[in-house]
């Protein structure tokens, strides 16, 4: 059975979302991706190094999840709801610091945020496409 035009969709977009948010993780092979992320030059602080290159590991396991999702329907909210809670975290995290400090972040922040709320959406409708089944298998 084809796959209808909004599933179609639905993977395509979990898809490049997953591979735009899975790329800070070349951080760890080329470093001038610190500078691409989050604006952030190569540290002279080999622990903030350290730090950026490992939250570049934990994006690109979080973009592996959200292509993991476009292949796995059942795994959707999951996948949204990791990413929404990350994501916001780290918005709001730049937004409590001063302009100057996440300016050249905001692309980043951006992405994020509309990445936000193309999840819901995901999510939304996986759950609205779910309710039936579940109905009509009585609930269970």
């Amino acid at each position: 059975m084809r796959p209808s035009t909004g599933e179609i969709v639905t993977r395509t977009v979990l898809i490049a979302l997953g591979i735009i948010t899975a790329t800070p993780a070349l951080a760890i092979v080329w470093p001038g991706m610190l500078d691409v992320s989050y604006g952030v030059d190569d540290p002279a602080d080999p622990m903030l190094s350290a730090l950026l290159k490992h939250r570049g590991v934990l994006q690109g396991a979080l973009g592996a999840a959200l292509v993991w999702a476009a292949l796995r329907p059942a795994l959707r909210p999951a996948a949204a709801g990791a990413a929404i809670v990350t994501k916001s975290t780290f918005v709001a995290l730049m937004f409590s610091l001063p302009e100057s400090g996440w300016r050249d972040a905001a692309g980043g922040v951006l992405f994020d945020v509309v990445t936000m709320a193309v999840l819901v959406v995901v999510a939304v409708r996986h759950v609205r496409s779910a309710a039936p089944a579940l109905a009509t298998r009585g609930g269970s």
